[in-house]
Order: structure tokens, then C-alpha cells, then sequence
């Protein structure tokens, strides 16, 4: 039920809770919560003793099941602090209503040019119609609304912005002079509008064509129809709106720069600045059209499939996959040395490289040369990476059977007889000699087997044995400095882990406080911990210098011991 509160109870079937004892209840919780109350409201609640909450002849269960169906009566996104807060003026004022208001002193906004029309013909309409529902004369008149003439709908657009730029004026006067406490929380709308996809231009294009053809189109249908419009767009039309959506972001660049050095206690910087994001099939069309050279086929064979296609285009996909796998196996050994050949003189990395550096600035912005140069080199990296052995000389090898013996053996010879089979073809053949080899012969391979086994656990046991010994772990060496502190928020992040004041909060939610309260610092107090970090860094570094002469010197020392050694040896064995 609703809140209602009498001189006597608080709510209607509650007749024990008077609204004294009710604020006495959320009084007592306060008390109770740490001084710095920055979690979820739930969590707080859970923590909660509500044995030491209770008070007078009530339980600590008859004040938790209270303040439940109280707390149910107001909006409970946030921390238990400020629910006590709104439950305290409800408790006081219950007739205020459950939607919390906004504030007395902000100035009304306008009514729209259709809110006018429509609040002017209401009442008329209701008249003539009284046998329809609200929702259907709502839609008549937004119907009528849009059947009139220009003439007549600028009657109410004029009154609509005449009565706007009064409200402008009056917002400012109520956040630059009457509360200007209040206008933090208003800035952001302030920020510049962070630009679209290539795709939302072109929803908000054909929204508009849409509504004038349907009026009554649902967002829904709306979505639907354009995304399956997007997806049978040429490519040609596609580009003018993917070009479109990089010349915004180049005006919201702009325009966010602007905005960062006027606003310096937003404590914003470059990396606030949002990027349009294209799709991989987005942005390769805009790297084609600005010429940027296609990728080579991975091997051999799809450089073969992508050549003989262009010849089959009547034949359905797959079957032309078919037949190009067929003619490749008929292709004589040389021939496919000549495709795979190819392959690797294509040089795409290269290409790109050189392409991108011998085109005119202004045919491609510098940053988009520095995406694809940061592309190639990320590419390059790949390709280094995957052409390393995964094993190292000395490391352990898997099990290996007698078969795979046999068939590297006989492999070499095979394919010297049979240069026209590739090398599935071989290995379906070595598979078949081998099923095919007498028990007798078997034998042999079965015997190199064991042999090997044999060779492998001793090898295991030996990497296992090196692996258990003290030493064979990083240990942290005698003496060796402590890594200093990086930067500046480290040295704050330590100072606030030190103290006690986080200690109640989780390691996620104790990282995100720290953040925020980074954030909002001042940008004297910031450099306060850098200076702090900076400083530990040049002190850490003398200690370092002074340790490493140090073990320098033992190093010395130990080396002209060692060399001692052997001579000393010889003398005593030769006095034996």
C-alpha cells in the first residue's frame, strides 16, 4: 500500500509504527553505517547488525522487515545513505508523492509546436468523440497534426521558440547565478555529440523518407527495413556515407579539443575523444577505394582458385571449388612451385609500406598512414611469431609410433619415384604400404618404438629432476632494490591501500573508488605524487647503481678464485 501517515501511525495496517518511531528506525541505520558509505545500497543493507539497529519494544527482525516495505516505496539505484535520505522526507511530507521532483527554482521547458496543437484541440475533440479511448484520440489528433498546412503549424513553432529562448535565458540564470551548485551535474550535455557510424547516418536519412510515406511505422519496422536496405546498398553508396561519418568525426575532434581546454576541471584529455567505429567489411571498401593494395592469397592453391574462377562464372560456388581442387591435382609438381612461388613474392607488407609512403598527403590523412603502417607492423609481427619453432632443440618430443617411423623413412624415397602425387596423396599411400607390410618387417619398427620410449622418459625424468632443483627459480637476489614506484596514481593508490578507509570495500570496488577519486583531484595535487614517485625513482636508482657495483666487484673476486683453482689442483697431484 502507499505511504500515508496521522498524528498516531504511519501506515495503514501498521498501527505499531507511529512516524516517530519510523524515523527513529532510519536514524538508528544511519548510525550504523561507516562514515564512508560508497557501495550498493543491497550491500550495505546485508551488512547490516540489525540487532544493534534495534530500538524501544522493536526487534531487530520487526526493523528489518519495516524498513523493507518501506524502502520498496522509493527508487533504489543507489547507496543506502541517500535511500534513508528520500525516506526520511517521505516519511515527513507523505503526500508528496512517489516521483522524486525536480527543483522548485528550475524553469519550466516549453511545450513543443505538437504538444500545443494538441493541447488546444483536446478538449474539442474529447466532445466530438466521446466514445473512443485516450489512445486513439491521441492518435487522431497527432494525425490532424500532421495533415496541416505549413502556414498553419508555424503558428505554433513561433510560439514554441519564442518561449524556448526565454527558458534559455532563465536555465542560465538558475545555474550561473541562483544555484550554481547545481550546474556540475548539468555540463554534461554540454560535450560535444559524439559522432555516428556509417550505418546510423543512414538510418537517420531513411527514417524520415519512411515516416512521410508511413506515419505509423514502429521504431521496430523502421529498423528492420533500413537494415535490410543497408545490407543491398552498393558499395559506391556505401563510401559516401562511411566518408561522411569521418568528416564528423574530424568536426567532433575538433570540437572536444576545443572543449577540453575550456573546461580544464573535467580533467579530460585525448584519449576521451570518441573514434567512429567502422566495421572490418567498412573499412576495408574505404582502404580499396584509396588504393591500398589487396591481400595475396595465403598459398599456392587459393592463388590458383582465385585465377581459374574468374572463368567459371556460371558455375555455382561450390562446384567451382570442386573443380579447381580437381584440375590442382592434376598440375604437374613444378607448376604448383611456380603458384606457391608467387604466393611469397607478392610481398603484401611491403607493398603496403611503399604505397603508403609515396602517396600525397592530401590524398591520405597522416593518421590514417599511421593505421595502416601500425596494421603492417602488427602483420609482420604475426608472421615472425608463427614461423618460430614452437619447441626449442633440447626439449622433450612426443611418443612416436612405429608407423610414423616407417613412413619418414620411406617418405624421401616416395616422393623422388612420384613427383606428380601432392602430399595427401603420399600420405594416404605410405599409410597404405604400411597396412599392408608382413608382421615380420612390422616388427622391426615396433623395436625402434620401445627404443625411443625408452630414450624419452629418461629425458623426462632428466628436465623433471633440473625443474626440482632451489635454484632453477628467479629468486629475488640479496640486496636487489625494490622496483620504485611508476607514476604518480600508484604513489596515491599505495597512500589510500596504507590506511584503513577502503578496508570494507571489495578489491574491484576499492580500484574503482581510487579511480574516481584520481579523477576529480586537482591538477596541483597530481603532480604532488608525481613529483613523490619521481623522486623514489632517482633514490632507488642510486641504490641499484650502488648494488650492481657491488655484485660487480663479488664477480671479480669469484672469477680470480676460480682461476686459481685448476693450477692449485695440478700441484697437489702431481706431489701424490
Amino acid at each position: 500500500g502507499s505511504l500515508c501517515t496521522d498524528s498516531v501511525t504511519f501506515c495503514a495496517g501498521a498501527a505499531a509504527w507511529a512516524s516517530d518511531d519510523l524515523l527513529k528506525l532510519l536514524e538508528s541505520m544511519r548510525e550504523k553505517l561507516p562514515q564512508k558509505d560508497v557501495v550498493r545500497y543491497k550491500t550495505a543493507e546485508s551488512r547490516l547488525d540489525w540487532d544493534e539497529v534495534a530500538f524501544g519494544h522493536f526487534s531487530g527482525e520487526e526493523c528489518k522487515r519495516k524498513w523493507l516495505e518501506v524502502s520498496r516505496q522509493v527508487r533504489r539505484f543507489r547507496t543506502l545513505t541517500e535511500l534513508i535520505a528520500d525516506v526520511q522526507e517521505l516519511a515527513t511530507n507523505p503526500h508528496k508523492g512517489k516521483t522524486v521532483k525536480k527543483h522548485p527554482d528550475f524553469p519550466k521547458k516549453p511545450l513543443t509546436a505538437y504538444f500545443r496543437f494538441f493541447k488546444e484541440k483536446r478538449a474539442k475533440y474529447a466532445k466530438l468523440h466521446p466514445e473512443i479511448s485516450n489512445l486513439e484520440l491521441t492518435k487522431v489528433l497527432s494525425k490532424k497534426y500532421r495533415e496541416l498546412s505549413d502556414r498553419k503549424k508555424a503558428k505554433y513553432s513561433e510560439a514554441f521558440h519564442r518561449e524556448k529562448e526565454i527558458f534559455e535565458q532563465q536555465l542560465l540564470k538558475f545555474q550561473r547565478e541562483e544555484h550554481p551548485d547545481l550546474a556540475e551535474y548539468m555540463k554534461r550535455s554540454e560535450m560535444p555529440q559524439k559522432p555516428k557510424t556509417p550505418q546510423q547516418l543512414w538510418y537517420n536519412h531513411k527514417k524520415k523518407s519512411i515516416l512521410k510515406i508511413n506515419p505509423e511505422a514502429t521504431t521496430k519496422e523502421i529498423k528492420e527495413s533500413v537494415g535490410k536496405q543497408w545490407a543491398e546498398l552498393s558499395n559506391k553508396k556505401k563510401l559516401k556515407w562511411i566518408n561522411k561519418a569521418l568528416e564528423q568525426q574530424k568536426v567532433y575532434e575538433e570540437a572536444m579539443r576545443e572543449f577540453i581546454q575550456q573546461h580544464p576541471e573535467r580533467n579530460l584529455s585525448e584519449s576521451n575523444i570518441k573514434k567512429v567505429t567502422l566495421t572490418k567489411a567498412e573499412r576495408q571498401l574505404k582502404d580499396k577505394f584509396d588504393g591500398r593494395p589487396d591481400k595475396p592469397p595465403p598459398n599456392g592453391f587459393s592463388l590458383y582458385c582465385t585465377e581459374s574462377m574468374v572463368k567459371m562464372t556460371e558455375v555455382p560456388y561450390a562446384e567451382r571449388i570442386m573443380m579447381c581442387s580437381q584440375q590442382w591435382k592434376q598440375l604437374k609438381q613444378s607448376e604448383r612451385d611456380t603458384y606457391q612461388e608467387r604466393c611469397k613474392q607478392a610481398g603484401h607488407c611491403v607493398n603496403c609500406v611503399t604505397w603508403c609512403l609515396s602517396l600525397p598527403s592530401q590524398s591520405l590523412p597522416e593518421e590514417e598512414q599511421q593505421r595502416v603502417l601500425a596494421e603492417v607492423e602488427a602483420e609482420q609481427n604475426a608472421s615472425r611469431k608463427r614461423s618460430r619453432p614452437k619447441r626449442d632443440s633440447d626439449s622433450t618430443k612426443r611418443p612416436i609410433s612405429a608407423m610414423f617411423i616407417y613412413k619418414e623413412e620411406k617418405r624421401p624415397k616416395l616422393q623422388k619415384q612420384r613427383p606428380d602425387l601432392s602430399e595427401s596423396e603420399v600420405a594416404q599411400l605410405l599409410e597404405r604400404m604400411w597396412t599392408e607390410l608382413p608382421d615380420k618387417k612390422k616388427k622391426k619398427y615396433a623395436r625402434l618404438e620401445e627404443t625411443l620410449k625408452v630414450e624419452l622418459k629418461k629425458a623426462v625424468k632428466g628436465k623433471q629432476a633440473s625443474a626440482a632443483t632451489p635454484n632453477s627459480k628467479k629468486a629475488k637476489i640479496e640486496g636487489e632494490s625494490k622496483k620504485p614506484l611508476l607514476s604518480g596514481y600508484q604513489a596515491f593508490s599505495q597512500e589510500l591501500c596504507a590506511g584503513k578507509e577502503l578496508d570494507h570495500l571489495s578489491l574491484k570496488e576499492r580500484s574503482a573508488e581510487i579511480k574516481g577519486r584520481w579523477q576529480k583531484m586537482p591538477q596541483h595535487e597530481k603532480d604532488r605524487y608525481t613529483a613523490a614517485a619521481e623522486k623514489m625513482q632517482n633514490k632507488n636508482k642510486v641504490k641499484l647503481d650502488k648494488w650492481l657495483k657491488k655484485r660487480k666487484n663479488a664477480d671479480k673476486l669469484g672469477g680470480a678464485k676460480a682461476k686459481m683453482k685448476p693450477t692449485q689442483t695440478k700441484v697437489v697431484s702431481c706431489s701424490s
